[in-house]
């Protein structure tokens, strides 16, 4: 069996009488005779010398009759000096700033100085005064509980006076000031900010308008559901009719914030918004009006890039959630957007390049597109050009560079994704609803996670999807000028464009491919490494196709070429390559049995030759091959070729080291494949693992009982360790038994089963499955404590705990034979329900059927009064699998199950039939079972009612049942 990896807020208020803030902050501030820092009255100066010898003089003053807070000049000052020198380049001044900040930040009044010198001290260069405010707003998050209500109100009643500054960059920081407030629970103790801001919208003074809005779209960010509440009195319902009367304003920077307030509530479908909806999208489409109607409307072509971002992201959402709304304009919209795609601006391009994105998954895709076509498919064509900007920074001039260390900040951590026990299928590998392996990634990913170019690709990777071979019609023209371009930028493009559409455009592009294969292995050998790299990318997206035909005319010289690029002077290369090679390892499987010392040599001298970020790439083409071609590994010469680097780098690495991760799913593997062969390498291996679940373990209980002493521990150590146990038992069989009898990995077992962390479950629920087969004598005498666990982990909400649940019952069930009848009743109805559960994933199906197979095999008279519950998903659930084991054994409980109880299948018969047709050579003796209960039920009807039933039989079906059982 084949496994699959996987990769409160507090609030601030008082019961007393409340005073006007400049009251509160004269009776906190300016009480006799407090000191503000330790060891000074307030009359008095006071020095705090810090470790760089620099004294603080803060005071305050006020009078009572002015009722106004005023700071120390001395202490001002040197304030001031501290912002000053907290803007400074040197690392030692800053940690020296820090200190010092830290030690201020121990008394409440110090926020003061700071909102201070952000609103009052206009006369400070602006970097400093937004500094300080930058400084509060830090304070605020960590802190703000702890403000003193005089301190709190202050800073509230500053804020909103100077909302308005003259510096954008004041009001800006201000801004950031009031939603950090706001989103530390104070919307309710703040109750005049909201319509406070609100009024400041319709001030003529632009600064205060412009300000107030950038507040609100900070609050709007950031709060977006309590506003949508009923603890507000659901302010929205002013808030957005307010925001829309500011579409049509003449700043275009008020209209960008009018329409991203407004934007933050359609996703969630806000009821102040949808009662608003028509006059919204109105506004919207005076984009489009304006670009088609002379220019009435001005909000589309805006000169404002962020203008046109904003009206371009709330259409793409509005398509999400409103569609219905914008079906009448659909036409303009499209026209609009596809200008907006090629905007000057990228920024604004790649938002309106995701409305493509989104529209294609909508039913009215294809309806709505089509007459646009033509015009779409060049404008995402050229988005997939590389910028000039693209290749400064993904260093495109540099063509050798294997010899550079790699930037430890440029590897992105690695994840692992935990075990999946899944059913092998007639004509592919495995199943797997979760794996996005396949989804579109060229190699790109150093200049940015998203950009116009990724985004352009996927547009018509989608597209290529909802239009399939119509869609050919436009591409193939652009193909032919683009793959022979003599600008390698040019070129590159086309080459991503055919990868791009191959899973969508397969069939249409056959016919093309005996042409385009050789033209694309030629490429492997471009001067230009981003065409190398981008070449190993589409090839691997027809990798099926190539695996498909003789292998001498294009999979071999595929393999041949690709291995070359494993072993590049370009690590871009390299990367690419590694990963190609992975995606045909996976489609050619025991095809590239004849080419295993080649590819094992290439593999084992990329070991001395890459650095770290690549090598973690090539753990994974040495695990993929594994998979692919299993016990053809176990051979004395590969074993030799393949075990010394990768027991070397085992050796090298800590148990804290997270390069561990993919080097263990890659013994995993590796020792699945070798089987006995691995049995060298087992013993320290197997000990390793499990010290890293006991270690974890252990660290897990010491943060759980004292967690401000303790770290949490990273559970992907435990993870990984037990998924490698996993591969060990399942590759080594009944060998692993003594090393199972040596360790207390059934203790640990059973901690884990009980994890609050759904994959821990996972790996350990795999991990039983896999003893149970391999040592059950081992697991026995636990299966009364492991059992009740196992019911309560049958949940399909997490699906893949609850799948490698049911396997491991299943299993567990085969080995206990009739002794399972007591834990019966634990988990049969549970997963009945799962079975009859409506869009359950494929893999969660099947192994459900099997294991209620396995325990009406076992325990029939408990499990047959059920069969009519489940009998029709049971058989399509598994007529697609191939024959194997479990497979047998599941039929055979079926069979057993309905000579206990044939009334049970009777209004299903058919299903039946056609599962029993799926099987390609059963075993004799489950043949006799088949024929006896078909022929049995013909007899029990009669010849004229049987005839009459298999005339409803699929012409296949009933042919193969009249051959293989003469019915």
């Amino acid at each position: 069996m084949r496994r699959e990896r996987r990769t409160g807020r507090s609030s601030v208020g008082s019961s007393r009488k409340r005073m006007c803030p400049l009251q509160q902050a004269h009776t906190t501030l300016c009480h006799v005779n407090r000191p503000l820092l330790p060891g000074c009255a307030l009359s008095e100066p006071l020095g705090v010398k810090s470790s760089t010898s620099v004294y603080f003089f803060i005071r305050s003053s006020s009078s009572k009759m002015e009722c106004e807070w005023k700071p120390d000049e001395q202490g001002l000052q040197q304030i001031l000096q501290l912002l000053k020198e907290s803007q400074s380049p040197d690392t030692s001044t800053q940690r020296s700033v820090q200190q010092r900040l830290e030690q201020l930040n121990q008394y409440p009044d110090f926020n003061n100085y700071l909102i201070f010198v952000l609103t009052k001290l206009k006369s400070e260069d602006e970097p400093t005064r937004s500094l300080s405010g930058l400084i509060l707003k830090n304070n605020v998050k960590a802190h703000y509980q702890n403000f003193p209500n005089g301190v709190s109100d202050f800073i509230k009643s500053e804020c909103l006076q100077n909302i308005g500054d003259s510096s954008p960059l004041i009001r800006a920081t201000v801004g950031i000031l009031i939603t950090t407030i706001a989103s530390k629970g104070e919307l309710q103790n703040w109750p005049e900010l909201l319509p406070k801001l609100c009024l400041l919208l319709d001030s003529e003074d632009y600064n205060t308008c412009e300000g107030a809005f950038g507040a609100l779209q900070k609050i709007c960010e950031d709060s977006a559901e309590i506003l949508d509440s009923d603890m507000l009195d659901r302010p929205l319902n002013i808030m957005i009719p307010k925001f829309l009367q500011f579409f049509k304003h003449s700043s275009p920077k008020i209209r960008s914030h009018a329409i991203a307030c407004v934007n933050q509530f359609i996703i969630s479908r806000t009821q102040a918004l949808m009662l608003h909806i028509d006059p919204f999208i109105e506004a919207s489409l005076t984009a489009l009006w304006c670009f088609f109607v002379s220019n009435l409307f001005a909000l589309a072509t805006d000169e404002e890039p962020e203008v046109r971002k904003n009206v371009c992201r709330a259409l793409v959402m509005l398509l999400e959630v409103r569609l219905d709304r914008l079906l009448p304009h659909m036409h303009h919209i499209i026209e609009y957007m596809l200008q907006r795609t090629q905007d000057q601006d990228e920024n604004v391009a790649l938002e309106a390049c995701e409305f493509w994105l989104t529209l294609a998954e909508q039913p009215v895709c294809k309806e709505v597109l089509c007459g646009h076509l033509s015009q779409l498919t060049p404008v995402l064509v050229n988005g997939m050009k590389y910028s000039e900007i693209d290749i400064i920074l993904l260093k495109g001039d540099i063509e050798e560079d294997e010899a550079i260390p790699d930037n430890e900040q440029d590897i992105r951590p690695r994840f692992h994704r935990s075990r999946t026990v899944a059913q092998q299928h007639e004509g592919d590998g495995i199943e797997d609803e979760e794996d996005e392996d396949d989804e579109l990634d060229d190699d790109d990913d150093t200049i940015s996670d998203w950009n116009l170019r990724k985004c352009s690709a996927a547009a018509l990777d989608v597209l290529a999807n909802v239009f399939r071979d119509d869609l050919l019609l436009h591409i193939l023209p652009l193909l032919k000028e683009l793959l022979f371009h003599p600008e390698w930028v040019v070129k590159e493009s086309g080459i991503l464009v055919l990868g791009a559409i191959a899973e969508g455009c397969m069939q249409g592009m056959i016919p093309y491919l005996p042409e385009l294969i050789p033209h694309l292995i030629q490429c492997l050998s471009d001067k230009k490494a981003l065409v190398r790299s981008i070449t190993c990318w589409t090839l691997s997206r027809y990798a099926h196709w190539v695996v498909s035909q003789p292998p001498d005319i294009y999979l071999k010289p595929l393999m041949t070429e690709l291995l070359k690029r494993i072993l590049d002077s370009n690590k871009r290369v390299q990367e690419a390559a590694c990963s190609a090679f992975a995606t045909l390892e996976e489609e050619a499987c025991t095809e590239l049995v004849p080419y295993l010392a080649f590819i094992l040599d290439t593999l084992v001298f990329a070991f001395s030759k890459y650095q770290h970020k690549n090598l973690l790439i090539l753990y994974d083409a040495i695990g993929t091959l594994a998979d692919s071609v299993g016990h053809h590994l176990n051979k004395p010469e590969y074993i030799q070729m393949l075990m010394p680097p990768l027991i070397q780098k085992w050796n090298q690495l800590k148990d804290e080291d997270k390069d561990l991760f993919p080097l263990l799913e890659c013994l995993s593997s590796v020792a699945t494949a070798l089987q006995s062969g691995f049995l060298p390498y087992c013993e320290p291996v197997y000990q390793r693992c499990v010290n890293l679940v006991q270690k974890t373990l252990a660290q897990a209980m010491l943060y759980q009982s004292q967690p401000d002493q303790y770290e949490a521990p990273d559970k992907d150590f435990m993870i990984v360790a037990l998924d490698l146990l996993s591969g060990l038992a399942e590759g080594l069989g009944g060998t692993i038994e003594q090393l199972v009898a040596r360790s207390n990995i059934l203790t640990l077992m059973y901690q884990c089963m009980q994890d609050k962390m759904p994959e821990v479950r996972q790996s350990s629920f795999a991990l039983l499955g896999d003893l149970t087969k391999a040592c059950f004598q081992h697991v026995k005498p636990c299966i009364a404590d492991f059992m009740p666990i196992l019911g309560t982990n049958l949940n399909p909400e997490l699906i893949s705990v609850c799948n490698n649940a049911t396997w491991a019952i299943g299993e567990i069930s085969i080995q206990m034979g009739p002794e399972m009848q007591p834990y019966i009743a634990m988990v049969l109805h549970q997963l009945v329900e799962i079975i009859n559960r409506p869009n359950t994933p494929k893999t969660l199906l099947e192994n459900t059927a099997i294991t209620i197979g396995r325990l009406g095999y076992v325990c029939p008279q408990e499990v047959a009064p059920m069969l009519q519950q489940f009998i029709r998903p049971w058989c399509t659930s598994l007529r697609n699998i191939r024959d194997n084991e479990e497979k047998d054994s599941a039929f055979r409980g079926i069979c057993t199950m309905i000579s206990v109880n044939p009334g049970g299948v009777v209004q299903d018969f058919i299903f039946f039939c056609d599962a029993v047709a799926s099987w390609v050579n059963p075993k004799d003796d489950l043949r006799d079972m088949f024929c006896k209960i078909l022929h049995g039920f013909k007899n029990q009807v009669g010849e004229d009612n049987w005839r009459r039933f298999s005339d409803q039989f699929p012409m296949p079906l009933k042919e193969r049942l009249a051959t293989f059982y003469g019915v």
